[in-house]
């Protein structure tokens, strides 16, 4: 996976809600401490790329013990908050309602940090797409930076 990116972020107006929290809740099962997408900023006409919100928090469980004293977002975590906004694709490209599983990640790379207070915006886009399973894509990205890529492989379970 080329460290291009999936989409110019700069067009896409970031504090925009296409998909609030509560439907982000409705789609994926993930809560409180677990839930690591906060809102969909935006959506492709197509419905094969989008972009979700992760406001990092200075009260989160992980922020004492990852590294005391400089805190830094887990990359385990990141890559969780990549396959919750490409359920999220995966759910609106299906009729299905059954929960995805995060079966897989692969090519992954880290080039940045995501400390509390950062915004992680979330890229997501669908390369395969089958009734039971989906191959995304995604990237992370603070304040413009690249940050990581993953590809994502869910299941449904």
């Amino acid at each position: 996976m080329a460290i291009e990116p999936l989409i110019d972020l700069s067009t896409i107006d970031l504090t925009n809600i296409v998909i609030s929290a509560e439907e982000v809740g409705e789609m994926n099962p993930q809560a409180g401490d677990m839930r690591h997408l906060d809102y969909v900023a935006h959506v492709s006409d197509d419905k094969l790329t989008a972009v979700g919100i992760k406001k990092v928090k200075e009260d989160e469980f992980w922020v004492a013990g990852h590294i005391p004293g400089r805190p830094l977002y887990p990359g385990v975590l990141m890559i969780e908050a990549a396959a919750q906004i490409s359920s999220i694709l995966y759910h609106l490209n299906s009729e299905e309602k059954h929960f995805m599983g995060f079966t897989r990640c692969d090519k992954c790379s880290f080039r940045g940090q995501v400390v509390p207070n950062d915004t992680l915006a979330l890229v997501s886009i669908i390369r395969k797409f089958q009734r039971r399973r989906f191959v995304c894509d995604a990237q992370g990205y603070v304040d413009g930076k690249f940050i990581f890529e993953v590809q994502i492989t869910g299941m449904m379970m």
